[in-house]
């Protein structure tokens, strides 16, 4: 488009606002000049994206959540269901979510809606029972939570960030989701490799350029070049090469984006058919959804579905691989149930151990996978966190308040609203309760624990996870 080319971007006025549905190509130019222009010449020459893509970029994004299915909610005001994604839905305006203690409790998950279409994915195809999946770029975590729903408690997910400080936001984000079926690692990528045929699914969400984010976050807008587009193409590469051996034959890999970029998407998986054997699989189809140039994998398109930037394919392994070595089984002490019997009790079958006066729990499919593959790996969570031995007796972790598979024995406060931000701040307050440990709640689901002295308690919320902001004056105690 030689439009685009004659406009530099600093005769561009930035402080004009678009009109949400009145857009002509003039109008267009003088408004959006805070989009790269080698990005623009790429779209508007794509007749798969070409200006209506450009145009609602700057439109204002959709809200979307998903439901813990784990934890029955209904409190939003929801102005339509998504298609591809079960319990999840568009909102009619955006909360805010810091301010509501339901979302510290686990209770649903903000998500853009595109990265929603894993669910979808998921159902379309055969697992085994108990399936072994891997989440190899995770935080924060909204793809974990989801895998770890829709695994209903069978199988595993290991969910993996190999930068620490995400990896922690990705523990915590899964511990409020409350499974124990799920282990959290803090890996490069390679140190994957070394078990050969071990997961049933991988979900690669690989690192991008970003250009699905570019309406939501201008900083995205500002941080992108050519450059570090091509870079991000050849690191997308590196890590499925990492990661493929460790894909059982006949597993799956689900490989995405949040960028339009062709060079990382349908061009890399052109990389992956030409360098490994494996077959392109069919994906489920759903209005506005767009199919790549060479009808690999699926885009989600600003404009045409109500979703941010996003693509996926999905691969299946047919490469036949033997191997001899055996991974060292690891041998742990577990726990007797009575030892907790004053505790909780279970939903559901729980193996506990012990580690380093910690205490643990997870599914027996969980305790075998960690077995055999902890010794290698540098893991941030284990299934759910018990709680550590004190001289008074167990200190409760507050992924025990949290865990959706136990029935706790420990008596419940319940709070109003600012009680419950002010309880998240890591503030204290009067509260009746009994002496000792108590579980504080907010319309009936857990937020963690306090130890009540009787006339003061000890707020035991994890400081890490405490609210930051000053809390509003409406919302104060």
């Amino acid at each position: 488009m030689k439009g685009l080319e004659l406009f530099s971007p600093f005769l561009l006025n930035r402080n004009v606002k678009l009109k949400k549905h009145a857009f002509d190509f003039d109008f267009l130019l003088l408004n959006m000049s805070n989009l790269p222009q080698d990005f623009l010449n790429r779209i508007v020459s794509n007749p798969l994206f070409g200006t209506d893509l450009v145009k609602a970029l700057d439109e204002i994004p959709p809200i979307s959540v998903r439901n813990n299915p784990f934890k029955l909610l209904n409190k939003f005001d929801v102005c339509e269901q998504i298609s591809w994604c079960e319990n999840a839905f568009y909102l009619s305006e955006r909360p805010s979510f810091t301010l509501d203690p339901l979302f510290h409790a686990g209770c649903y998950y903000p998500q853009e809606a595109g990265s929603m279409y894993i669910d979808a994915v998921l159902k379309s195809i055969e697992l085994p029972d108990e399936p072994v999946c891997l989440d190899l770029c995770a935080a924060p975590g909204g793809k974990s939570t989801l895998i770890a729903s829709f695994l209903e408690n069978k199988g595993v997910i290991v969910a993996n960030e190999i930068v620490r400080t995400r990896a922690h936001i990705l523990a915590e984000n899964l511990t409020k989701w409350g499974n124990s079926n799920v282990l959290v690692s803090c890996n490069d990528p390679k140190e994957f490799n070394k078990f050969q045929q071990l997961f049933d699914f991988v979900l690669i969400d690989a690192p991008c350029s970003g250009e699905g984010m570019f309406r939501k976050d201008l900083n995205a807008r500002e941080e992108w070049s050519v450059e570090s587009a091509g870079f991000c193409a050849i690191r997308q590469q590196k890590i499925i090469a990492d990661v493929w051996e460790s894909v059982k034959e006949d597993g799956y890999i689900l490989y995405s984006t949040c960028t339009f970029n062709p060079a990382e998407n349908e061009e890399n998986i052109q990389w992956i058919l030409d360098n490994y054997e494996c077959e392109v699989c069919e994906l489920p189809e759903f209005e506005g959804i767009e199919k790549d140039v060479n009808g690999f994998g699926n885009y989600f398109i600003p404009g045409k579905t109500k979703t941010e930037g996003f693509y996926c394919c999905l691969l299946q392994k047919k490469e036949k691989y033997y191997s001899n070595k055996k991974n060292k089984q690891v041998r742990r002490n577990q726990i007797s149930r009575n030892f907790f019997e004053n505790q909780f009790s279970e939903k559901t079958e729980l193996i506990s151990f012990e580690e380093n006066q910690e205490y643990f729990a997870c599914t027996p499919t969980t305790f075998e996978l960690l077995n055999t593959i902890d010794k290698d790996l540098y893991w941030i969570k284990k299934g759910i966190n018990i709680g550590n031995i004190q001289k008074k007796g167990l200190q409760p972790a507050i992924d025990l308040a949290l865990c959706t598979d136990l029935d706790l024995n420990y008596p419940k406060i319940e709070l109003s609203k600012p009680a419950a931000l002010a309880y998240l701040h890591g503030d204290t307050f009067q509260i009746d309760g009994v002496l000792g440990y108590n579980i504080l709640t907010y319309n009936g689901f857990n937020l963690g624990f306090v130890k009540h002295l009787g006339n003061r308690f000890n707020n035991l919320y994890t400081k890490e996870w405490r609210i930051r902001m000053n809390i509003p004056n409406e919302f104060k105690i």
